[in-house]
């Protein structure tokens, strides 16, 4: 899997009826992908084990949105998320993620566990491409990665802000708005 993907611009669609399902070690290593998730990223399951989840990150993905998912779950929190993902033949396909740490016996997180639907294409196209759009423009008028991302990670968050409600709040409102 060294080969590198590019983006196609072809978006390709998964049942509203199943879900993508995988897990995480600490480090964002795969340690179990379902079988939707291995047939629509267009990998093998040998193939994504160990291997770091973000092999499926699309480059129109803001970081920011990855450092407010990371933030949460780092923090026991779980979340929920829009994200465009990239399959092996760089096809993409979104995702409304809800992502949770998981727990060993003694209480201490162990791994981190997602499940993703397919989200209303209404929402992507009106709402939420758009934002990430003008998110991933902000981030790349940086040079510096840590400032690109902090500026980022403001345009999100003040989005958030001006809406009135809290960002779980947002991402809920917006999909019942389907």
């Amino acid at each position: 899997m060294s080969h590198t993907v590019k983006p196609t611009n072809r978006e390709v669609f998964f049942p509203a009826s199943e879900l993508i399902v995988s897990k995480t070690d600490l480090k964002g290593r795969v340690t179990y992908a379902n079988q939707l998730f291995c047939r629509i990223a267009g990998y093998s399951e040998a193939e994504v084990m160990g291997r770091p989840h973000s092999i499926i990150r699309h480059p129109d993905m803001p970081r920011s949105v990855f450092k407010l998912l990371w933030d949460a779950i780092e923090d026991r929190r779980e979340i929920f998320a829009y994200v465009k993902n990239m399959a092996r033949t760089g096809d993409h396909y979104w995702v409304f993620a809800h992502v949770t740490p998981s727990f060993g016996a003694d209480g201490r997180i162990n791994g981190y566990h997602s499940n993703r639907r397919a989200p209303a294409p209404d929402i992507i196209r009106t709402t939420i491409a758009p934002l990430y759009t003008q998110v991933l423009a902000i981030e790349q008028r940086h040079v510096n990665g840590k400032d690109a991302l902090a500026a980022g990670y403001k345009a999100l968050t003040d989005f958030v802000a001006s809406q009135k409600v809290s960002y779980d709040e947002l991402m809920f409102s917006i999909k019942s708005a389907a």
